[in-house]
């Protein structure tokens, strides 16, 4: 009898499966404020976290030490505000309401005090697009437009780390150390690759899934792999206009 299908075991939540914690820090998020509430930060010292490429900077407010990702120029002694009405200025982190448009952001929370969940890998930033009454647009790096409450916050800057992407692992061991310490899958085999007792789509002479790879979204677990409730398959084909 064959196993599972892997897609079947990483749903179960296995430990084997699940992001490895050793070298965590704790989540990187904004202080909590009161509404009116503002406080003066200092960069206390700039750390790696593993699983995470940006850098994280050590801030210090009052008497208690917070995480968040370091923007590019940040320095260690800086002093940063946080805070509605603090002044415009790089790494300050104010509400989205008194942020200019054009202005590239980082750090920006989804819901009012959730302390920051969009736009936290390095070299990303965003941009504010337009202020309405439903709410301030916001561009996210995917291109794609958002909508968020005014009372928002963002840091002012872009994250650090930018070029993280322009060196080569060079070697697969480089590749999965850094994909498990990422919680990703790696490395991943094809289906058609495997047995037939241990994918839908193995078996066979030739590596060929041999049947129709599009399965309903009803389909049971054990044979839901493929395309799960496609729109639509195959290549696209563009009609000639009628002339």
């Amino acid at each position: 009898m064959g196993k599972r299908p892997l897609v079947r075991r990483r749903g179960k939540g296995g430990k084997q499966f699940q992001s490895i914690k050793t070298g965590k820090i704790v989540p990187a998020k904004y202080p909590y404020l009161q509404s009116s509430e503002q406080k003066i930060g200092s960069i206390v010292d700039i750390v790696h976290e593993r699983g995470r490429d940006a850098p994280l900077a050590k801030i210090q407010f009052d008497k208690e030490f917070n995480y968040l990702p370091a923007p590019d120029g940040m320095e260690v002694g800086e002093k940063i505000q946080i805070g509605n009405n603090v002044d415009f200025k790089p790494n300050n982190i104010l509400a989205l309401e008194s942020i200019p448009d054009g202005t590239l952001i980082c750090n920006l929370e989804r819901n009012i005090g959730d302390g920051g969940k969009l736009v936290k890998s390095a070299g990303s930033s965003a941009v504010v697009f337009s202020h309405t009454s439903q709410g301030v647009s916001v561009k996210l790096p995917s291109g794609k437009f958002t909508t968020l409450n005014q009372k928002c916050k963002a840091m002012i800057g872009v994250v650090s780390g930018a070029g993280r992407k322009e060196k080569p692992f060079l070697k697969a061991g480089n590749k999965a150390r850094y994909m498990i310490a990422h919680g990703k899958l790696y490395p991943k085999v094809r289906g058609i690759a495997m047995a037939a007792v241990y994918h839908p789509h193995g078996g066979g002479r030739h590596q060929h899934v041999g049947r129709q790879s599009s399965v309903g979204r009803t389909t049971p677990p054990g044979r839901k792999v493929g395309n799960i409730s496609p729109r639509k398959t195959g290549r696209a084909r563009i009609k000639e206009k009628k002339r």
